[in-house]
């Protein structure tokens, strides 16, 4: 079931009256059987997948917290603990990699011997991760072991998220499930808003801007680097329109219903450094690898060696930033192959863990340099550069984001740097990438509201607020002309269009 489907609002409004009108201690109970139902109709099959994460994790966090409450003395607990925190890893994660990954290693080992076709999952590397995130949880002692299973599977499972997130924490989450809510125009107001936005994003900006996207980058060969760098600026404004969008879509429902989702986007090209940009780009997935792989990682034994062996050798300025410098190409690493199975992945990662690394290994050179140039670092000017030197970097990971594999991301940032000329853009090539003058102009028209709503945010207006404080009939023309918007000048899921780019994860 599609969430740009008719029929997916429709279920959303049937479950949204079942919510309110049944016993408030029972709502809960709707939104568990709403998600499951709304899974099944992807494939019955497909929820053996799901019940096996539900369950694993589910009986993980109880045994783990038994064996707290029956050992006092600290290590012959974790050495109980851990068995069963590795197992229930080993068993969710290698779920995933088989799925997801199984058919890249086939072609590592044996070139040609062709794949094994798989039925993907929906959302499975988002409920994996927030699955092992509350096993951890619970280890750490950071939050308590669910004792009713039905709630757990509903933590999963919630179904406006379990399609592309945002990865939710079982402490922010749990207590919300069990909370009994009551209506509330105002949150139907706002839910509704949310979601308006969000679809005017993806059909309005994102499904148009496929187009040129999908064009350019399945015939890169036909056309010169400015073209590239054209389809590249494409990409950005597609991916942020589809992911934001979608996460509109999912926060705007769970709003609906009473349930405050994690923000998963804040301005992200506003960024000033790479770190920045993935600290505003998919906050969940980034704040996840933090705490759950970085920070361990960081502060643990083999690490602290390696920190003091590099001390030894590049002195202690040096050798104190190169555990993080090597625990940020790691993270970032996995970041890559989260994203996909293939080497573009993985050099999409390490690219970006690299440029972090050398951040940081530089930091004390770019201080020289400002001493020396008596540039004011924290001025507006350096501020806007920044943005921009960002904006670019990022770009040029995008080629191996979206690219068919490494070697057309290679040669495509090749020509991109040796065929640029500014003629294609005035030549008529623009027309030929399957979109008219017109949807140039609706472009145009989007992204320039888009950027002026995150400029107002940036600068920490609430939108909303302001929205809010209008007179009723000045809030329904705006809500109107948003509602029409999206039927008169979206792509409607022709050519480039379709589903959530992030659904496939």
């Amino acid at each position: 079931m599609s969430f740009l489907s008719a029929k997916f609002l429709l279920y959303v409004a049937a479950v949204t009256f079942l919510y309110y009108v049944v016993p408030k201690k029972k709502q809960w109970i709707v939104l568990l059987l709403a998600s499951y139902f709304f899974y099944a109709a992807a494939g019955v099959k497909l929820l053996a997948f799901l019940m096996c994460t539900t369950l694993s994790t589910y009986g993980c966090g109880l045994l783990v917290s038994a064996i707290d409450l029956k050992y006092p003395d600290r290590k012959e607990k974790m050495a109980r603990q851990r068995p069963v925190i590795l197992a229930t890893l080993f068993l969710n994660f290698g779920i995933l990699f088989v799925l997801k990954y199984m058919n890249f290693v086939i072609d590592l080992v044996r070139p040609g011997a062709g794949h094994v076709e798989w039925a993907l999952p929906l959302g499975i590397s988002f409920y994996t991760f927030q699955s092992v995130g509350y096993i951890l949880d619970v280890y750490w002692k950071r939050t308590e072991a669910e004792k009713n299973p039905f709630r757990f599977a509903l933590f999963v499972s919630f179904f406006p998220q379990l399609l592309q997130g945002p990865i939710g924490r079982y402490s922010r989450l749990a207590k919300q499930y069990k909370e009994e809510h009551s209506f509330s125009l105002l949150k139907l107001e706002h839910g509704v808003q949310r979601m308006l936005w969000g679809y005017f994003q993806k059909f309005v900006l994102a499904d148009r801007a496929g187009v040129v996207v999908t064009e350019v980058f399945n015939h890169d060969l036909n056309y010169s680097g400015i073209t590239h760098i054209t389809a590249v600026l494409f990409y950005a404004i597609q991916l942020y329109a589809d992911f934001s969008g979608g996460m509109d879509v999912v926060i705007g429902i769970a709003e609906i219903l009473g349930i405050t989702l994690d923000e998963n986007f804040r301005q992200p090209y506003f960024s000033v450094s790479i770190t920045d940009f993935w600290h505003r780009w998919h906050i969940t997935l980034g704040t996840w690898m933090k705490d759950y792989l970085f920070y361990p990682m960081s502060l643990s034994k083999w690490m602290s060696k390696y920190g003091k062996h590099a001390k030894k050798v590049f002195g202690k300025r040096t050798g104190r930033i190169m555990p993080i410098a090597l625990s940020n190409i790691i993270v970032f690493l996995v970041v890559g192959i989260w994203h996909g199975s293939g080497w573009k992945y993985i050099v999409y990662g390490l690219y970006n863990g690299g440029l972090i690394a050398l951040a940081n290994l530089c930091t004390p050179l770019f201080e020289a340099m400002f001493r020396i140039t008596k540039i004011d670092p924290k001025s507006r000017f350096m501020h806007v550069v920044r943005i921009i030197r960002t904006f670019i970097l990022v770009l040029i990971s995008f080629y191996f984001d979206i690219a068919g594999n490494l070697r057309i991301a290679l040669r495509m940032l090749k020509a991109s740097v040796t065929g640029f000329t500014f003629r294609t853009l005035t030549d008529g090539t623009l027309l030929t990438l399957g979109l008219e003058k017109k949807d140039y102009l609706i472009l145009l028209f989007g992204v320039a509201a888009v950027f002026t709503m995150s400029l107002f945010r940036e600068f920490g207006h609430d939108i909303r607020l302001d929205v809010d404080r209008k007179a009723l009939p000045v809030r329904w023309v705006f809500y109107l002309i948003l509602f029409f918007s999206v039927p008169l000048l979206g792509m409607n899921n022709i050519v480039g269009g379709g589903g959530f780019i992030y659904a496939r994860f």
